[in-house]
């Protein structure tokens, strides 16, 4: 079974998978030689700072051998996070021995090779570069908003309800002024003269 190994340098991880059970038998706080591991890494001194089985069951630097042991813990720490006094935990850890059921290995750097560890894991930990046409002219970057929030605005408007028209109420006609009835004119007397032409 593979080994995944994590190397530690100047707050940075690198990560390496080896086939090789060279690191079988090796103890935690034990330095191993770079070359050991790869021949990239020669000239590097590695010193082992913990490590995990396949259940995740991590090894304790102060138990002797490889094998699972039942621990009980009373004080906050290493693999204790007590969160109320008086607390305590059985857990199950493994040995600082590395074996065949041990699947994962820390590593910090103690001593730098000749190449650096960005030059043998090109791929790893790259910086994200910003692609060339996200940078934008000054100009353009004060338009932008201002078309932004005029959209913004016309979504606003059309999200509203319009508002329901209210029914019209007629006004009450003021009533019109009567007028006065005609009074009717008095009749003219007929001339003298046609009486007597009558007569």
């Amino acid at each position: 079974m593979p080994f995944k190994l994590n190397i530690s340098d100047k707050g940075k991880a690198w990560k390496i998978e080896i086939e090789d059970e060279v690191l079988v038998g090796k103890v935690l706080g034990e330095i191993v030689q770079g070359k050991e591991i790869s021949e990239d890494l020669e000239g590097y001194e590695l010193e082992i700072t913990g490590a995990s089985d396949l259940a995740g069951f991590p090894h304790k630097k102060d138990i002797e051998g490889p094998g699972l042991k039942k621990l009980m813990f009373n004080e906050k720490g290493w693999g204790m996070h007590a969160k109320k006094p008086g607390l305590r935990l059985r857990k199950t850890v493994r040995g600082n021995q590395i074996s065949e059921k041990t699947i994962q290995i820390n590593f910090k750097v103690m001593k730098e090779g000749e190449k650096n560890l960005k030059e043998i894991f090109p791929e790893q930990n790259k910086e994200p570069e910003k692609p060339v046409d996200a940078v934008e002219t000054p100009a353009e970057t004060k338009e932008a908003p201002k078309e932004e929030v005029k959209e913004e605005v016309k979504v606003e408007e059309k999200a509203q309800p319009e508002p329901t028209p209210e029914p019209e109420v007629p006004e009450p006609a003021e009533p019109e002024p009567e007028k006065p009835e005609p009074t009717p004119e008095p009749a003219e007397p007929e001339p003298a003269a046609e009486k007597q032409e009558d007569n």
